[in-house]
């Protein structure tokens, strides 16, 4: 860890999910000190020892991080001002303008970026999931793979929708975005050609699932060979070899269990059996809200200010 003063760093729209978790996350990093805070309708309010003051009265100069919801105009302001930042919006997230922090693949990138674009929650685990696949050529791209997600309410944001509602959400379980319309599918598609040469059909249905925080992605992978689930696992064990926030969960699957609160991915993988040609079943889960948002755009922003990769997190 640096010996100097702790980095300045401003947060952009506190007041949804996602910025809380960052002033959480922040609060506990041994680098880093929150400048400001700020937020429109919540304005005066105090989040995590924070008073969120509005946007246009933020020193912008002094923001080093980004979160979800930042204008375009807010982030020039910063660039302009020679800022390095992170954007936990979906703006700049198919731009060669940033780069895309997925950190496990493009850590030499993060660290000399002047902005980095935070992955979206949904995109997050199924590259993490389908990249080392990818990148052998074992995904057969004359078929598709199937993405069934299901995530917790938190993942929708904390505007009031009645559809949001707790007598709406409890004991049900619901598509939505049926038919590939979901907007992170072509972030998902992108990333998988970049990182894993990978350009094939994607069938993705998200779900909402009647719990506050997390992601579980049941993946479904066409395969150009059989895997058992030994040499399976073992792919994913080399693949991540080191990684401090991947846990590959041998002879186990994962679940939310594994990852709330946390700043990892836990993937688990099974064979299919009964069917005519190979597949895998990759099991993918996440915290929406850590490393799905802001756990991660801290994890990006250490690997940008030489910090070690996992200060302030807990993975």
């Amino acid at each position: 860890m640096h010996n100097h003063a702790r980095v300045p760093v401003g947060v952009l729209g506190a007041s949804g999910y996602v910025g809380q978790e960052l002033l959480r996350l922040l609060a506990g990093h041994p680098g880093a000190s929150v400048a400001f805070a700020t937020a429109e309708t919540a304005a005066g309010e105090t989040v995590e020892g924070q008073r969120l003051i509005k946007t246009d009265d933020a020193q912008v100069a002094r923001a080093s991080c980004l979160p979800h919801g930042v204008s375009g105009r807010y982030v020039n302001d910063v660039r302009a001002a020679g800022v390095r930042a992170v954007d936990l919006s979906a703006d700049f997230r198919l731009s060669a303008e940033a780069v895309y922090g997925l950190t496990e693949f493009a850590r030499p990138r993060v660290a000399t970026a002047e902005l980095v674009a935070n992955p979206g929650c949904y995109p997050t685990a199924a590259l993490l999931a389908l990249i080392p696949l990818a990148k052998r050529g074992l995904i057969d791209p004359g078929r598709e793979v199937v993405i069934d997600a299901a995530s917790g309410v938190t993942g929708a944001g904390r505007n009031a929708r009645r559809e949001l509602l707790f007598g709406e959400v409890a004991e049900d379980y619901r598509a939505y975005a049926a038919g590939n319309t979901h907007r992170h599918l072509p972030e998902v598609r992108a990333g998988l050609a970049r990182e894993g040469g990978f350009s094939g059909d994607l069938v993705f249905t998200p779900h909402l699932l009647p719990v506050k925080r997390g992601i579980l992605e049941t993946i479904h992978v066409p395969l150009t060979r059989a895997l058992d689930q030994g040499a399976a696992e073992a792919l994913y064990e080399e693949a991540y070899a080191g990684e401090p926030c991947v846990l590959i969960t041998r002879g186990a699957l994962p679940s939310l269990k594994d990852v709330v609160y946390r700043n990892r991915v836990a993937i688990g993988v099974v064979p299919v059996s009964g069917v005519q040609r190979p597949r895998l079943t990759v099991i993918a889960a996440i915290d929406n809200l850590v490393k799905g948002a802001a756990g991660q755009a801290v994890q990006n922003m250490n690997v940008m200010l030489g910090f070690p990769e996992t200060a302030g997190l807990a993975c």
